[in-house]
């Protein structure tokens, strides 16, 4: 599918317990979403052979990218996810998430990150999940805050990532976790106020 025509089917309004379905869809080009509210959508499976620009998006339904790939640089700088974002065991390659918020989960579980990997700033009422994630360069959760804790069970962290300022409020989870080639340090994070599973 074009991006035009992508674009047009995701401006439609939004329906509770509705979604478009995209299921398995290649994109053959960059989608750009950049100034639009979405209705809720299911990528799940899909390819996006040009990345994702979506800065300061509003996702009002679903939105899930389960198994995604995206080759291309992904832009979610600001977005709103106003309901569940699932993004699990996708691949990606540069990510930018910088100040996004989610008011649903945020699941990130068992995804692939080849580059870098800026999750800087971000708010989530629920919870954060990165079980089993792993990423390959530079990663950033600097400034982020967690209201319902950060799930990171096994997940691969690169020895420069940075989770300075970070605040944990829920269970701060990481049994299995490592930073290069050592166990995460929970010193690390900024605040954590929850109780801490190593």
């Amino acid at each position: 599918m074009t991006p035009a025509e992508i674009r047009e089917r995701l401006t439609r309004p939004w329906r509770h317990g509705e979604a478009e379905d995209l299921a398995g869809v290649t994109v053959e080009g960059a989608l750009d979403l950049t100034g639009l509210s979405l209705c809720g959508v299911d990528f799940r499976g899909a390819t996006f052979r040009g990345g994702l620009k979506a800065p300061g998006v509003r996702f009002d339904g679903l939105s899930w990218f389960h198994d995604a790939h995206f080759e291309g640089p992904v832009d979610l700088s600001g977005a709103l996810f106003a309901n569940d974002a699932r993004f699990d065991a996708a691949c990606f390659e540069d990510a930018t998430l910088s100040g996004a918020e989610f008011r649903g989960t945020a699941t990130f579980r068992a995804c692939r990150f080849d580059g870098e990997a800026d999750l800087s700033r971000l708010t989530c009422y629920g919870n954060l999940d990165l079980a089993e994630t792993r990423f390959a360069a530079g990663l950033s959760l600097a400034g982020s805050e967690f209201l319902g804790g950060l799930w990171a069970q096994a997940a691969d962290f690169p020895a420069e990532a940075d989770f300075a300022d970070t605040q944990v409020h829920g269970r701060l989870w990481l049994r299995a976790a490592r930073q290069g080639n050592a166990p995460v340090d929970d010193t690390a994070f900024g605040l954590s106020f929850g109780y801490t599973y190593r």
